[in-house]
């Protein structure tokens, strides 16, 4: 009985319990539905046995093609593959069936196998981390990234690379459309504290890369901010803010004159009116609550966005990602020595990688270039995003910040902010009005005095 291959520089045989491998096996010849429940907990690789990672290889194809799952249509399954001396031939598998009373137990012997080959992986990866201690002098950071990711992974149980045929995938499918058909509104995604903007995006979905960009002066970081707060109010997990440009304690004040519609100006030159403390004492209570996280340490790179929402997703979940803004992360290793775009281009694909990878949406924030301002028509398009890498390509949505007024302060609606949704990978673009009362860092739906949501 041969058994998978273990790094040179480790003599000990590896955590293995052959008697558990065989009684999963026995148990789903002696029930054929068993296989739905250990399907959930193992896979053929967690398999030590390289003949018993086989014969569940081929319970799992005739699971699938809806045939009889006995010792008779396994040998001739395995003999059509040339393997069946290779396992042991009819007699071992007869002999597996043989090694359980009742296969009511299979879940438990399964989840033994699964922690078994859990233990293995952590050896590989134990291994792998020490050559990377050896070998990744050059960039401490990427290393350091690497090793988490392989221990995260490991944890995650996530780490699943072969095809997954569309019949495994159908439960998880209609289970998640009939939570769309149970929740009919608006939102199915994070929201973005406005009903209009939900109303066209849906909310944003896991693994989405959203980029949100303007010019200076528009109002993306209050935006941002607003959004953070709206999510993390309605969201039932943990909201990670990334600031690269302002400090913690501007983020703090910039939320507490929002949520206390304090002017920011009053506040920083200490005008405080004495009725005013009890809306910046109810402000900070409801602040307190919120799930929020905000990480001021500048010069990040997309490894240490990663790291950071990893360690935070480990101790609490993770809804979403913000970041303000992309042009200020620092590329990495690979994508340095290059021109700014490119690095640009490289950090949008990690970003949109690492949304895939912890399955949240990432809201990163862009500044758009002078070129806006020379030409007539200030409202950005996405053509102003193709001198700045591949942001768009790697968008799943683009939305773009214009006010009129900062350009034409004659403007009868100096606070009207338009959100341009110019590129909706999965629904529609369009605009949506919005206010915003500049003096508190606060939007507002257009004609609508209240904020929406309500704490």
């Amino acid at each position: 009985m041969s058994a998978q291959p273990l790094p040179a520089t480790i003599d000990r045989i590896p955590p293995n319990n052959l008697e558990a491998e065989m009684a999963v096996i026995g148990s789903i010849l002696v029930d054929r539905e068993m296989l739905a429940a250990v399907g959930e907990i193992v896979r053929p690789s967690d398999f030590y046995a390289h003949v018993h990672e086989a014969i569940y290889s081929v319970l799992l194809e005739l699971y699938e093609r809806g045939e009889p799952l006995d010792k008779i249509t396994v040998a001739e399954e395995l003999r059509r593959r040339g393997v069946l001396e290779r396992v042991g031939g009819l007699p071992y598998i007869g002999g597996l069936m043989d090694t359980v009373q009742s296969a009511a137990s299979a879940r438990y012997y399964a989840t033994i196998v699964r922690e078994k080959s859990v233990l293995r992986s952590l050896i590989h990866a134990g291994t792998e981390v020490s050559r990377l201690g050896y070998e990744g002098e050059e960039d401490v950071a990427a290393s350091l990234d690497r090793a988490e990711q392989l221990i995260y992974t490991i944890g995650e149980r996530r780490g699943i690379t072969e095809f997954m045929p569309v019949s495994r995938l159908m439960k998880d499918a209609f289970d998640h459309i009939d939570r769309l058909f149970h929740m009919r509104g608006d939102r199915t995604g994070l929201t973005s504290g406005f009903r209009d903007i939900d109303a066209m995006t849906t909310g944003f979905q896991p693994g989405n890369f959203v980029i949100i960009a303007a010019r200076p002066g528009m109002g993306k970081s209050s935006f941002a901010l607003n959004m953070a707060v709206a999510a993390a109010r309605l969201e039932s997990e943990p909201i990670a803010f990334f600031s690269l440009e302002m400090s913690n304690n501007e983020l703090i004040q910039r939320l507490i004159c929002a949520e206390a519609r304090i002017s920011m100006n009053d506040m920083r030159r200490g005008n405080i009116k004495q009725h005013q403390w009890e809306e910046i004492s109810r402000a900070m209570g409801l602040l307190n609550e919120l799930p929020l996280y905000l990480d001021d340490l500048g010069a990040l790179t997309v490894s240490d966005v990663r790291s950071r929402c990893r360690r935070l997703k480990s101790m609490g979940g993770l809804g979403a990602i913000f970041i303000d803004y992309l042009q200020l992360v620092r590329p990495g290793v690979l994508a340095r020595n290059t021109n700014r775009n490119e690095e640009l281009s490289e950090i949008c694909r990690s970003l949109k990688m690492t949304a895939k990878d912890l399955n949240v949406p990432i809201v990163a924030l862009a500044q758009l270039n002078r070129g806006v301002e020379i030409r007539s028509e200030k409202r950005p398009m996405l053509a102003d995003l193709r001198d700045s890498g591949s942001l768009e390509q790697e968008a799943d949505v683009v939305a773009f910040l214009y006010r009129d007024g900062y350009y034409n302060p004659e403007t009868n609606e100096p606070d009207l902010t338009e959100f341009i949704i110019a590129k909706h990978r999965n629904g529609p673009t369009g605009t949506v009005k919005l206010r915003f009362q500049r003096e508190f860092t606060l939007f507002l739906p257009h004609g609508d005095e209240s904020h929406f949501p309500s704490a």
